[in-house]
């Protein structure tokens, strides 16, 4: 309200002072005398203020024409003008507009309006750099591959896009299983930007799967100079790796290079199994059973394992069943209460025919965590023991009903092995295996124990039973019968 009438007060005194003046100049006498080819010309004061204003406006309209001619002429020549401007701004303008309904049109799933839009945002902008890429996406989403590879080639070209299209073209022969240039595209993509974490995984991969064991431990270093991987985990995959090179050396009878990348192998991760097992065989061969028992006992109160316990017994194959229960204490008294130790030990036992302690080793185990093997060691014992047929049959059929204890399971996609290897054999991921105990469902056959009856007939209590006659020889060869009934299938037997 205030400056309202601010306003107002400032705009009458403007024209009260505009009025004063006009009539001072009015009253004034004197004036302008302008001759011009002889004629004369005489102004009043008034008229000579009214005859300058016109006279610079008149200069202004004309300063303004001459400036329109000047830019008129440069337009026409090619040359930036604020006309040729605003023309630019106008195009960008459609060809930004254009591009963000592409990406708009790209996220929604439409190809084909994607890479329409992207043809007029080129047309607009003239910057392959950001319509380029949003063409070749737009055609991998279309279905035309073909188009996709020719504009990720443009991308080639130029070193701000080099990098996106050599991975453009990378994913492309990833899908078509093209691996022999993947490969190729993958180092060059690495070379490039080697930060990329995306990228030093697909050539990690990749390399993994030619058994590049070399260049992929150089990858591997790479990723923990960059900041993407721990180095906890480094270190276990740079295990991994070491000893896959050593199995690859173990097949071509490398044996002095084998046991020492099997022996490095094993520094670097003493708690990956397969590497303990190697690098203690190694010594094993070079004579010195002390630092192989040394690798399995580290190992073994890490995580017991049964190729832990088969590498501890090559140590001294020729011993007696007696004497390997005394040495084989120096493991089993490692995590006692673990289910692999207390197999052991009852495999122990009953190897040394003392039948009461391979029960009392195995302890509930078949009523906690059965397994087939401890299922199967409960039949032998009670073969060793003198139970009736139909008691063994039992445990026997129950060990087709019960899961088939750890395994070596890829953790990506499930998928079970026989053997330990650095790469899944099904989905192709590295350092994904692990040992543990897969789904029940996979192996539980249809009924269960309800079916036990049909299979083996009634079976008898042990307690109430009379004992059959019964060797000690007799239950080892059973025994081992049984082991072999449940043993592991074949990949191609699971496959079946």
């Amino acid at each position: 309200m205030l400056w309202s009438l601010i306003k107002i007060v400032l705009f009458v005194a403007v024209i009260a002072l505009a009025a004063l003046a006009a009539g001072y100049l009015l009253e004034s006498e004197g004036g302008v005398q302008v001759t011009v080819m002889g004629s004369e010309y005489t102004f009043g004061p008034l008229q000579s203020v009214i005859a300058v204003l016109v006279l610079v406006v008149a200069v202004w309209i004309g300063l303004k024409l001459l400036s329109l001619l000047i830019a008129t002429w440069h337009f026409l020549n090619g040359d930036e003008t604020a006309l040729s401007r605003y023309f630019d701004r106008n195009r960008e303008r459609k060809g930004f507009q254009a591009l963000s309904d592409g990406m708009m049109a790209l996220a929604s799933g439409e190809g084909s309006t994607a890479m329409a839009k992207a043809a007029k945002a080129e047309k607009y902008l003239n910057k392959p750099a950001l319509t380029n890429l949003l063409t070749a996406q737009a055609a991998e989403l279309a279905g035309d591959r073909r188009k996709a590879e020719e504009t990720y080639k443009k991308l080639v070209t130029d070193d701000a896009t080099r990098f996106v299209g050599v991975r453009g073209i990378l994913k492309q022969k990833l899908a078509d299983g093209d691996t022999e240039t993947a490969l190729k595209l993958a180092e060059k993509a690495f070379a490039i930007k080697p930060k990329h974490e995306e990228t030093q995984d697909v050539l990690l991969q990749l390399q993994a799967r030619r058994h590049d064991w070399s260049g992929a431990r150089e990858t591997l270093s790479a990723k923990l100079k960059y900041g993407s991987l721990p180095r906890d985990v480094h270190k276990r995959r740079d295990a991994v790796l070491a000893l896959s090179e050593a199995k690859d050396l173990l097949s071509d009878d490398v044996s002095i290079e084998t046991q020492e990348k099997a022996i490095e192998a094993n520094k670097l991760s003493p708690d990956l199994v397969p590497a303990a097992v190697m690098a203690a065989r190694s010594y094993i061969e070079k004579g010195k059973p002390r630092l192989a028992t040394r690798i399995v006992k580290k190992a073994w109160e890490t995580k017991p394992h049964p190729d832990l316990a088969a590498a501890f017994a090559e140590i001294e194959p020729d011993e007696t069943p007696a004497a390997r229960l005394k040495r084989f204490s120096l493991l089993t008294r490692i995590n006692a209460d673990d289910p692999e130790t207390r197999m052991l030990l009852a495999e122990l036992h009953i190897a040394n025919e003392d039948f009461p302690e391979a029960r009392r080793a195995l302890g509930d185990l078949v009523e906690t965590d059965p397994t087939a093997r401890s299922v199967t060691l409960m039949a032998a014992i009670e073969r060793g023991e003198g139970a009736p047929d139909a008691v063994v049959r039992g445990w026997l059929a129950r060990a087709l009903t019960v899961s088939r204890g750890p395994q070596w399971i890829c953790d990506n996609c499930q998928h079970i092995h026989a053997d330990w290897a650095p790469v899944c054999e099904n989905c192709e991921s590295f350092d994904t295996l692990a040992w543990k105990t897969p789904p029940l469902a996979e192996v539980a056959m249809p009924g269960g124990v309800q079916m036990l009856p049909l299979i083996v007939g009634q079976v008898e209590d042990p307690v109430s039973s009379a004992p059959e006659e019964t060797t000690a020889d007799d239950g080892i060869e059973d025994a081992e019968l049984l082991e072999s009934e449940t043993s592991e299938p074949t990949v191609e037997e699971k496959r079946a």
